[in-house]
């Protein structure tokens, strides 16, 4: 499959959905020619993993919500992007936002949801705005409403604007924030396909897999499945960022390794610079150094390597950076980020912090080392409610193992050999 550049800086516009790319001959065809149960399968086989992070199954998570269960269900749509080094999302909803539109439809008839929710990062004013536009064209066109191209089935399609929560990119936190309460993550079970919204089972998922939904219902579930490997199949987004000198948002078939997208796609770092370190999947993803950039796209390569794909956010941060300075930079993002209702994730987050700044000045010993350790393993391995304690435990073991001369020569030998010190660090 082609693989296909958007700058951050384009100027968005709207396909010619309808006419030009087939839009909406997949929702005709959902609506008319297949079973709900026979859409969810469709999606089964075609492997579709979600892109927002977690990468479960999405038919798998379709066939979990009882269709004939009496009483409402929702589909909720993730698009409070928010994990740093992630734009992808974004470049969908302001270039093919009906792409969007049309999945959703269909991830609604196929789970027996009349009502859809699209909770989108209030930041987002122009995907907002062009994500309107495109409900509203729809909904014109007789798709969106009480018979949907004539089919007696009603479905709508509302936004509901964030308000800056990182937290919210959790999909329990979203929810409580979608009801009117604080974000905070909820204990699971029950899960959301039994009790989510507004206590109804409720569908979760990213803008990006339902936008990936029409191509597998048009095309077939088999022939997305022979895009990309095995496990992982078809093809994502990837926001490239940081020291590259194309950094941009790329479609490539999963399984291509880091080196072709940072030093082909992206055309790699500045001249006369090497990549030192990248972060796989957003800054959520344990980083990976240079002698990593062979591994593979996949969930499968990734896990074995000790990361993850994430939400697709490759940060790349070449030789003049120094990797403890990032690292204390992300951990005062998750402390403040920090919803507060983990003790591990409140406590740890600030007391990693402190630790850092303590490194920074000067005045670290091994014992600031051994505490970093202690605070990262108190974070990881589900001591939380949610994903954010993993991260940030993530960010000090991933660089402390990959990089522990670079914390040594902080902490024990209060010196830093690498680059120059920003004035605001």
């Amino acid at each position: 499959m082609a693989e296909r550049r958007g700058s951050f800086g384009d100027q968005p516009q709207h396909l010619l959905y309808e006419s030009k790319a087939g839009g909406y001959t997949a929702l005709r065809k959902a609506l008319f020619d297949m079973k709900p149960v026979d859409l969810t399968n469709e999606v089964k086989t075609s492997g579709l993993r979600g892109r927002g992070g977690a990468g479960f199954a999405t038919g798998v998570k379709w066939s979990f919500i009882n269709r004939d269960a009496p009483g409402p269900k929702y589909v909720v749509v993730n698009a409070d992007e928010s994990e740093p080094g992630t734009a992808k999302d974004r470049y969908i909803l302001e270039n093919s936002p009906h792409m969007v539109v049309e999945g959703i439809l269909i991830a609604a008839y196929a789970v027996g949801a009349n009502q859809a929710w699209v909770y989108i990062r209030g930041e987002y004013d122009e995907p907002s705005r062009m994500l309107t536009e495109a409900i509203d064209e729809a909904r014109a066109k007789g798709y969106i409403g009480p018979q949907p191209m004539g089919k007696d089935y009603p479905l709508d399609i509302r936004l509901y604007r964030g308000h800056g929560a990182y937290i919210c990119g959790e999909e329990t936190a979203l929810l409580e924030s979608l009801e009117g309460k604080r974000a905070q993550p909820r204990s699971r079970p029950p899960f959301p396909a039994v009790k989510g919204a507004w206590g109804r089972p409720t569908l979760l998922n990213n803008v990006e897999t339902l936008a990936t939904v029409p191509w597998i219902i048009n095309n077939g579930g088999a022939a997305y499945a022979k895009l990309g490997t095995d496990k992982s199949p078809g093809t994502r987004l990837l926001t490239v960022s940081g020291n590259v000198r194309k950094p941009g948002v790329y479609e490539v078939e999963i399984g291509q390794t880091f080196r072709h997208v940072i030093m082909e796609l992206a055309g790699g770092p500045p001249e006369g610079r090497k990549v030192k370190v990248f972060w796989p999947g957003g800054s959520s993803a344990p980083v990976l150094p240079e002698s990593m950039l062979d591994v593979t796209t996949d969930a499968e390569a990734l896990a074995a390597a000790r990361s993850m794909a994430g939400s697709g956010g490759v940060i790349v941060m070449d030789d003049t950076h120094c990797v403890v300075r990032a690292a204390h930079r992300l951990l005062k993002f998750y402390a403040y980020e920090s919803c507060g209702k983990c003790t591990p994730c409140r406590v740890g987050g600030d007391w990693a912090v402190r630790t850092y700044e303590r490194i920074l000045a000067n005045q670290g010993s091994q014992v600031e080392l051994d505490t970093l350790q202690r605070v990262s393993d108190g974070l990881q391995n589900g001591r939380c409610l949610c994903g954010l304690g993993d991260s940030a435990g993530w960010v000090i073991d991933s660089t402390l193992r990959h990089f522990r001369e670079e914390y040594e020569d902080h902490a024990l030998r209060h010196e830093c050999n690498v680059g120059a010190v920003p004035a605001n660090a």
